[in-house]
């Protein structure tokens, strides 16, 4: 096994689901000696795709760790799920790879999981290879998905193979770089090299002139001999080529199949000859702007890339090491929290099968166990180093449900389970919304929350309940209102007494002073829950004694906290108490408590009371067929689009969408466009409620009271 930085390469393997990427992996490590038989997706004895989920939906749910060596270089192979609902699992393997392997599946051509995940390619500026798998396919079509490859991702596509004969025949592999044709047994496994038949000469020739000329852009020196002679040696020819790749400005395109094991060998010598290195990538940012290059002979820098647990081991955690080389026993200070973490193992991972080892060197990746407190996304360093790594970003969840127990007893057990969930899946949300007191758990679409519960009940023993979370109005007044209101209350011995005159107006910055009183204090307090409330005390001649300020004011608060609406919190209100009567036995705090709540209240209803609702930014990108029939049903969600824009062989629709109105809403937009779209959203403001919503929502509170 290498211990040299240059001797690694790190490769994760993307695509859309049924592209065949664990069918790949399984024929690399096959390829390799990692392993005496391939298994197979159906019949559940892959390495990657090994839990009892995966081998129940036959698709990748997890991410999963391998390596096999190759020559004298070890290749690290990640894999990860094909469903944008699982887009977490990408990120985090996107940030240790070195080189990103896509497939793409020949039949079908680049999907909308191709697409999606190549933002966050482009965001890490991943060095990329295509690989057009299944070209064994009845209906599997070359040209077709190279020609998308080339439409999608622009003229750094260059392709080094193409098939000589597509479909269930398929056992040639014209290879343009080697100038060289493979021919393949009927059972797949090491090809017999063969002449590229005169008839495919020309094609392989401009195919072959195209990466010349492409290595050469990359290296002066290259470009000046290509210039001089017109062609460059092997040696020069793969140094280009390496460079190119390295800067992600250029992206081969290869073609295989990866259930007959033909062509994967080749793709392995090209990643084992001309992929980067960690060495060979810019370097790693740090939080603080600075780059961290990968050197084993600096001081030890490891990054969490991600967790897990596991009910017979605890916490496990996998990890890349930046710089240095970490062994058992060594002392690491987590730079995020500050504990000091002394690793007992350290392992490296052939799917669910963990060795241990005795060293990892920068650029490495490795398992360790019972961490007290590492976490997703935490860097660890030696003692006297102060690097972080920049954190990885996570999308905002898509997909909000208020979820809860019938049997509350069970309610700190829900809570921890998902504690744990969410420590292994930065992309799922749980928080307790403070307006209406519900549980919420957010993540990237109805695929990922169904997995949830289905892992809560298995693993945990937890049955929960989902359903759409309540919506956090606001309550406002757009006029002015005044109302008069005496408490009294008489029952033998010292009764009650208070009686306040009010006046409320709509508050906004710079409002001119009320007219008409006479203003003896302010003050302006920012709510909890966001707006303003605005107190004048314009009473003069004592009709109310000062001393019950706090107690008008705290009736006053009982109401805006609970409005008389909907029971929503209301904002941007001022209060002016400017007359009043007390007695001088009779009148007490809880008095003028009560009589400042009932006060507000009517004068609240008489000043033009008006709902108001959370309203979400909301861009779509859609292909451009899609894009009417996304107009029309966020038409119906009462949007607002707010703009349109291209990007790639998107439209990107963007739209102010009410909360209310986005509930399943990703469901229906992969309805729509058969799941090649994908939206993000994100909160923006408070807005009033049309008038025919606001009245069905204050009937259905009124009713809700009167059941209660």
């Amino acid at each position: 096994m290498s211990t040299n930085t240059k001797d690694l390469r790190n490769v994760v393997l993307l695509g859309h689901s049924g592209s065949g990427k664990t069918t790949f992996i399984e024929t690399m490590l096959y390829e390799g000696g990692a392993i005496k038989r391939r298994g197979t997706v159906e019949q559940h004895n892959t390495v990657s795709d090994n839990t009892d989920l995966e081998h129940e939906r036959e698709n990748t749910i997890f991410s999963h760790q391998m390596f096999v060596n190759w020559k004298k270089n070890k290749i690290n192979i990640l894999d990860t799920p094909g469903f944008d609902d699982f887009v977490g699992e990408v990120i985090a393997n996107l940030k240790v790879a070195d080189t990103a392997l896509i497939m793409v599946n020949a039949a079908a051509g680049v999907e909308v999981g191709t697409e999606l995940v190549w933002e966050y390619v482009e965001d890490y500026k991943t060095p990329s290879i295509f690989v057009i798998n299944q070209m064994d396919h009845q209906k599997a079509d070359y040209d077709a998905a190279l020609e998308q490859l080339k439409n999608r991702f622009g003229s750094k596509v260059i392709p080094i193979q193409y098939p000589l004969n597509s479909g269930e025949s398929f056992n040639q592999i014209v290879d343009a770089l080697r100038m060289v044709m493979y021919e393949f047994p009927a059972t797949g496994g090491k090809p017999e090299k063969k002449p590229i038949p005169e008839s495919e000469m020309a094609r392989a020739n401009e195919m072959h002139n195209a990466l010349v000329e492409m290595a050469a852009e990359n290296e002066e020196g290259l470009m000046e001999k290509y210039f001089e002679e017109g062609n460059l040696s092997e040696e020069e020819l793969a140094q280009g080529l390496m460079i190119g790749l390295a800067k992600h400005d250029f992206f081969p395109v290869f073609v295989a199949s990866g259930a007959k094991d033909m062509g994967s060998g080749r793709i392995m010598g090209f990643i084992d000859d001309i992929a980067p290195s960690p060495a060979d990538r810019f370097g790693s940012k740090l939080e603080n702007g600075e780059v961290l290059t990968c050197n084993a002979a600096d001081k030890t820098t490891i990054f969490i890339y991600k967790t897990q647990s596991e009910p017979q081991v605890g916490v496990v955690s996998y990890f890349k090491v930046f710089s240095g080389e970490i062994k058992p026993g060594d002392e690491l200070i987590n730079a995020n929290n500050g504990e000091l973490e002394r690793i007992s193992q350290i392992f490296v991972a052939e799917g669910k099968e963990r060795t241990a080892v005795d060293k990892l060197v920068a650029g490495d990746l490795g398992v360790t166990v019972k961490l007290k407190s590492g976490h997703s996304n935490n860097t660890l360093n030696t003692k006297g180093v102060d690097r972080k790594i920049e954190p990885m970003k996570f999308p905002e969840s898509r997909l909000r449900k208020a979820v809860f127990v019938e049997n509350t007893a069970e309610t700190e057990k829900l809570f921890a389970a998902l504690n744990k969930l969410k420590e292994e899946d930065p992309t799922l949300k749980v928080e307790i919304d403070h307006d209406t007191h519900e549980a919420i758990l957010g993540g990237q679409g109805q695929l990922h929350l169904d997995l949830v519960k289905y892992r809560l009940e298995k693993d945990f023993g937890v049955k929960m309940e989902m359903k759409n979370p309540k919506i956090s109005y606001r309550e406002t007044i757009t006029g002015k209102a005044e109302a008069d209101y005496r408490h009294k209350k008489q029952s033998g011995g010292a009764g009650q007494f208070g009686e306040i005159h009010m006046r409320v107006e709509n508050y906004y910055e710079g409002m001119p002073e009320p007219e008409g009183v006479n203003i003896r204090n302010k003050e302006f307090e920012d709510l909890p829950w966001g707006g303003k409330f605005a107190f004048y005390w314009c009473i003069v001649g004592g009709a109310i004694d000062s001393r019950y300020i706090g107690a008008i004011k705290k009736g006053i608060m009982q109401q805006l906290k609970e409005g008389p609406l909907t029971g929503s919190h209301c904002q941007n209100i001022r209060v002016s108490v400017y007359d009043g009567k007390m007695h001088s036995v009779d009148s007490n705090d809880i008095s003028f408590q009560l009589a400042a709540s009932g006060a507000f209240k009517e004068a609240f209803h008489n000043a033009h009371p008006q709902l108001l609702e959370p309203m979400y930014h909301v861009e779509i990108l859609a292909p451009d067929e899609c894009t009417g029939d996304v107009m029309g049903d966020l038409q119906t969600r009462r949007a607002m689009i707010s703009g349109m824009d291209s990007e790639g062989h998107y439209q990107k629709i963007m739209a102010e969408v009410p909360l209310a109105e986005m509930n399943d809403y990703g469901s229906t937009l992969r309805s729509l466009t058969g799941g090649r779209a994908k939206f993000s959203m994100k909160f923006s403001d408070y807005q009033l409620v049309p008038a025919n919503v606001q009245q069905d929502l204050v009937k259905k509170h009124a009713a809700e009271k009167v059941e209660a």
